[in-house]
């Protein structure tokens, strides 16, 4: 594998982050390259990405300098599979659904394992549009209270149409649960 395939996303002091090639996106070679690197003295953390090909690593940088980080990532390499050669490996152009389903899949291997059931139904699909529901019906309520307490509930007949409105979500809403 060459090592020229590996793209610098970001550089800061103290923290490098990385996209490797497709080849080199599996778990194995991932949790290899994390091995590696927590080995070398100076870094403080890693975090890898199977799906994206992402490594993010946080280091001192009065120990360690983005180089040092580079050859051990290089010496690495060889051990690594060859290019092409990993059978359902991920392609470039990853669709949404797969990047989630990693992040769901990460989560609930990160959490620990008397947590795994809540952690696995709370990253639902469903779970998670009605999270994102209620926080859309929250955040309306927040921004039109003062209009709610001053002026619709004294003048109802003159905020109709704002009354219809709030049954009409409050309808979309309990139905959309229903379901």
């Amino acid at each position: 594998m060459d090592a020229a395939a590996i793209e610098v996303l970001q550089r800061a002091e103290g923290y490098l982050r990385l996209r490797l090639p497709a080849a080199l996106r599996t778990p194995d070679f991932g949790a290899t390259l994390e091995k590696s690197l927590q080995a070398l003295p100076g870094v403080l953390r890693t975090s890898w990405l199977t799906v994206e090909g992402k490594l993010a690593v946080r280091f001192d940088p009065q120990r360690l300098a983005p180089a040092d980080i580079a050859r051990r990532i290089k010496s690495v390499l060889p051990a690594g599979p060859a290019a092409g050669s990993v059978p359902g490996s991920v392609p470039e152009t990853v669709g949404l659904a797969e990047r989630l389903d990693d992040l769901r899949a990460r989560l609930i291997a990160a959490a620990p394992a008397r947590f795994r059931p809540l952690v696995a139904n709370a990253t639902t699909e469903k779970a998670i549009t009605n999270f994102t529901n209620d926080i859309v019906a929250f955040y309306l309520i927040k921004v039109h209270w003062d209009l709610i307490v001053n002026h619709w509930i004294k003048e109802p007949v003159k905020y109709t149409n704002a009354w219809l409105t709030v049954f009409y979500f409050v309808f979309l809403l309990v139905r959309y649960r229903k379901t």
